[in-house]
């Protein structure tokens, strides 16, 4: 199924990348969204985030200021002009958002793990015509990104842009969501005409990873960013870590550099074809590998070997690994990529021994 899209088009705001939303995690108190949109307005941010319903991991910490938040995102839109958003998570909060003159609509990386949430979400907003932002899932699944887009689609839903936030990670890493990059450039290939935003917030957890996440996000070519910008973010109700003031945010957006994603010159399309001859190269040589692969397969079968040998596949991850390190390359590319080899050389030879 193929995306039936509009351009966002947001009134009121300059359509230009990138599009900045902004705002604090959560609505705690009418003073502290007040004093945030007005800051917030000051640099130029025309679209304000709050979260008036929070997902928490366990029960127990702040869950949102509930129905109340709303009126104080209407006092918002009265006082600033600013259009607001707010995250659902259930067909109640669609309508009462909706009810509230909620300008966009987010939906979280929890829910659009949930189909049946997002089906939900989907069949209250039948017949309304309003832009709804959509967070990848909290797992590594392009398929369940797109599915629940096109869950919202198919209600009607037009102006849809994603919401790139990371990946939950199960070790300790240094972001609090993993990029996982690949994934969101996937889906621009996917779907060419979606609008998609970087959330740096969500994904590296800690406000001094906001900068360069945000830059990484403009130079990959996404359309907009959105942050959590709170007035006072060491006394914030949740997510305190990852929150910015709007001062420290215009700081970050004042030194983002935004890469022209339009223009190719007749330079970078010669070099373009270099990287085609190059990869036809890479295809051809991967191809003689699999052959002497299956060669080897066939000695396996007639001595009775094992398929894997895994004191010689050590010793390819280690000295490939080394190899690239002084081509320039790191060992984390260079595991995977011969990860990836070895894995269709074993197929391969499977295969063939079980003839």
């Amino acid at each position: 199924m193929e995306l039936d899209l509009l351009p966002l088009n947001l009134p009121g705001v300059d359509n230009k990348r990138p599009l900045v939303i902004a705002g604090p995690c959560s609505a705690e108190t009418e003073e502290q969204v007040m004093t945030t949109a007005r800051e917030l307005q000051s640099i130029g941010i025309n679209i304000f985030r709050a979260g008036i319903w929070k997902p928490r991991t366990k029960p127990g910490g702040f869950e949102g200021i509930g129905e109340e938040g709303l009126t104080w995102m209407q006092e918002v839109k009265k006082e600033t002009g600013m259009l607001t958003t707010t995250e659902v998570a259930t067909a109640k909060h669609v309508e009462q958002a909706l009810k509230a003159d909620i300008d966009i609509l987010w939906i979280g990386a929890r829910t659009s793990a949930n189909p049946f949430a997002v089906q939900e979400i989907a069949d209250a907003l039948q017949g309304v015509d309003i832009p709804v932002f959509y967070k990848n899932p909290v797992n590594p699944d392009l398929e369940l990104w797109i599915g629940g887009m096109e869950r919202i689609n198919a209600a009607g839903i037009k102006r849809i842009a994603a919401i790139h936030r990371g990946f939950t990670a199960y070790e300790k890493v240094i972001y609090r969501n993993l990029p996982m990059w690949h994934i969101p450039i996937e889906l621009m290939r996917r779907i060419p005409n979606l609008p998609i935003f970087c959330d740096p917030s969500h994904m590296g957890g800690r406000r001094e990873l906001i900068a360069p996440l945000s830059q990484q996000a403009m130079d990959l070519g996404f359309d907009g960013l959105i942050i959590e910008s709170h007035c006072n973010p060491d006394k914030a109700w949740s997510d305190a870590k990852q929150q910015v003031t709007p001062d420290v945010l215009n700081f970050i957006l004042e030194r983002l550099i935004v890469r022209n994603t339009g223009e190719t010159t007749e330079d970078l399309r010669q070099l373009r074809k270099q990287i085609d001859e190059l990869d036809e190269k890479i295809i051809e040589t991967l191809s003689k590998r699999m052959r002497i692969s299956r060669e080897i397969a066939i000695y396996k079968k007639e001595h009775n070997m094992a398929v894997v040998q895994p004191n010689r596949y050590d010793e390819i991850l280690n000295k490939r690994g080394a190899q690239g390190i002084l081509c320039g390359m790191s060992s984390e590319f260079m595991s995977s990529v011969f990860e990836a080899i070895h894995e269709e050389s074993v197929r391969q030879q499977i295969e063939l021994i079980n003839k």
